[in-house]
């Protein structure tokens, strides 16, 4: 579990990023809509509200038009059957008095204002008056403001909103909308005076807004998208890499094949050689004994010879056959290489076949990773094939027990690199043979790949050994010059 989150952190710290990115942009969403949503209200319901107080206004108006009724009654009075905010009507004629001294003030001040002005404000009974000073007579409106609320239009459940509304007058509140407020969180505002003079009540509407009202679905559909789209990108990226080390590998397994051809020519060339030149050094010897002969002696002579020129053709097709097989020069071809790099890349190429036979494997790198000269393809087939073989002989052993251990040190003017496996090991008396040309341990082996290491790694001013492992396997350790610009 460990492992793969140190592989694919890259990927998780990719999804953490784009999920908080895009949850941060879903909430900035969600808060300007509520934010839309309750300015829209509140102006919806201060509108409400100031047509309800002009409205008021209006009716003082009227009453001031009114005169006396001749039989004595107040028609008023029928005012509060028409608008149910209205209470009650108050007037006074002229010579008489107010029933108390705050609607015499609001009179005088009515009549200086030549507007209607407030008496008796009592936001906590929600009620307050409002007089108006005429001719011949003078009119006070008792107002209920729960009942001034158009609740017919209102724009917001006063029951359940989480808006809280209220109208505030030198230091009195009345509710007209309770909300919900809360601790923490955001909070969105809206203050305005009411479109009336005569009434200067500050309508407040206030809305707190918590981590509750965050959009956490949306949220979690955008974090499952991103996970899906990264796993998506994830499996392509796979799937080229899967192609790339496939093609690596055909390469490898293309560039090994050839040099086992050549391994192989080479062999049969040395092998096919030293019969070919006893052939001709005893048909030689037959044509010096058969000169001697006295029957046809110049038929003899004459078939010997064209033995003698028929083996030395073959020897000649043989020696171009070998020399056409031989592999060129490194030296040439070789240059500054990372020992760390070529084993991360063989590794990499090899990671299936490690997953599959359960392979544990501990690279122990070098402080300094030596760069050592080297040819590129040479150096990785080297790395390979030793890799392959440690596989191989760790399937004889139960999964438990197999551990492959990659050691790069530097020594003297060297790079080493050490492939220890925890395999079935080599027999001591076989161990000298390992190297050989057709000599394998391995049933259905040809016997070249060791020989064909330790060639290349000769031919690159190298070495290669094997030691036994204890307890038990076998260590191969690769030396290669290190570079020139770090010896």
């Amino acid at each position: 579990m460990l492992q793969a989150l140190r592989r694919h952190w890259p990927w998780i710290l990719a999804w953490c990023v784009l999920t908080l990115l895009g949850g941060l942009a879903l909430a900035r969403h969600e808060m300007n809509r509520l934010r839309e949503d309750f300015e829209t209200d509140a102006r919806i319901a201060h509108r409400l509200l100031s047509q309800r107080v002009v409205q008021q206004d209006a009716v003082m108006a009227t009453l001031s038009l009114l005169q006396p009724a001749e039989d004595g009654s107040h028609p008023e009075q029928r005012l509060a059957s028409v608008y149910p905010q209205i209470l009650g009507v108050q007037s006074r004629q002229r010579h008489a008095n107010w029933p108390n001294a705050q609607l015499l003030a609001a009179e005088t001040l009515s009549r200086a204002l030549r507007r209607p002005a407030l008496a008796g404000v009592d936001f906590a009974r929600g009620r307050y008056q409002l007089v108006l000073a005429s001719e011949p007579a003078s009119y006070a409106l008792d107002i209920d403001l729960r009942s001034a609320v158009p609740w017919s239009e209102w724009p917001m459940a006063a029951d359940s909103s989480p808006v809280r509304v209220t109208l505030e007058h030198e230091g009195q509140t009345f509710v007209i909308q309770p909300g919900r407020l809360r601790e923490g969180g955001w909070q969105f505002e809206f203050h305005k005076h009411l479109a009336a003079a005569s009434q200067p009540f500050d309508m407040v509407a206030v809305r707190q807004v918590g981590m509750a009202d965050l959009p956490w679905g949306w949220m979690l559909l955008w974090g499952l998208a991103v996970a899906g789209a990264l796993a998506a990108l994830l499996a392509l990226q796979r799937q080229r890499a899967e192609r790339r080390r496939a093609e690596e590998l055909l390469r490898l397994g293309q560039v090994a094949r050839l040099n086992t051809l050549g391994e192989l020519a080479a062999g049969m060339a040395h092998e096919l050689n030293q019969p070919l030149t006893a052939v001709l050094a005893n048909t030689q010897a037959a044509s010096r004994l058969l000169a001697d002969d006295p029957p046809d002696l110049s038929t003899a002579r004459h078939a010997m010879a064209q033995a003698a020129q028929q083996a030395r053709r073959a020897s000649d097709v043989v020696t171009r056959l070998r020399r056409a097989v031989e592999r060129p020069d490194l030296s040439a071809q070789q240059q500054a290489l990372s020992l760390q790099d070529a084993v991360d890349n063989a590794l990499y190429l090899l990671e299936p076949e490690l997953k599959r036979r359960e392979v544990a494997t501990l690279v122990t790198p070098s402080a300094m990773p030596p760069m050592v000269q080297a040819e590129p393809v040479a150096l990785e087939q080297i790395i390979h094939n030793l890799l392959m073989n440690a596989l191989q002989a760790l399937e004889q052993v139960p999964a438990a027990e197999r551990q492959l251990t990659i050691r790069l040190v530097t020594e003297r003017q060297h790079g080493v690199l050490v492939i220890t496996d925890s395999g079935a090991g080599i027999a001591a008396d076989v161990l000298p043979r390992i190297f050989e040309p057709f000599f394998s341990t391995r049933d259905g082996g040809l016997g070249l790949g060791l020989s064909l290491c330790e060639t290349l790694a000769a031919s690159m001013g190298g070495s290669l050994s094997a030691a036994p492992h204890s307890p038990r396997g076998m260590a191969f350790s690769l030396s290669l010059p290190l570079a020139k610009n770090t010896a």
